[in-house]
């Protein structure tokens, strides 16, 4: 069998960009058993209300669904149970101290396969206000009315 390669994105949490300013990311493997592993081959998990922790000098996301495998039989997984992060001994300890800071949380932004293993892209990030959501939210409808603008003048003066 060929050796997988390349980056398959399996699921993506949208909403924590928009609800929280995103600090610095973190790539870490996860603990997964089998049925997980083909449920998440299938494309198949919802990051939106997962959020990670440490606990005993251990990092843990606690509350993503992964779907039972349809294939499976008593064999298979909770749907939301809490997996453990693969990390390095003192990227666990840096991150700690930054998420014991107030206001300070980790976030999922998104699970996928790299080389054939499963991958979770964790965020320390810091909530917004309701004011920097409509702040962000207006900037990004400038630059979209700017950019419709710029092509419908780029159109005029090509026809022209």
């Amino acid at each position: 069998m060929a050796k997988e390669t390349g980056k398959k994105l399996v699921a993506q949490n949208k909403k924590a960009r928009h609800e929280y300013t995103i600090l610095d990311t973190y790539e870490c493997g996860m603990v997964l058993t089998g049925t997980e592993v083909k449920s998440l081959r299938e494309g198949r998990a919802n990051l939106v209300d997962g959020y990670a922790y440490i606990q005993g000098g251990e990092a843990w996301i606690d509350n993503v669904f992964i779907p039972e495998y349809a294939q499976g039989t008593w064999t298979n997984h909770s749907a939301r149970r809490k997996r453990k992060l693969l990390l390095h001994k003192l990227e666990i300890r840096k991150i700690e101290s930054k998420a014991k800071e107030s206001g300070h949380t980790l976030v999922p932004l998104s699970l996928y396969f790299k080389d054939g293993r499963a991958k979770l892209e964790l965020a320390l990030a810091v909530g917004k206000k309701l004011y920097d959501k409509r702040q962000t939210l207006r900037e990004r409808q400038d630059r979209r009315e700017s950019d419709r603008a710029v092509a419908a003048a780029r159109r005029r003066s090509g026809q022209g």
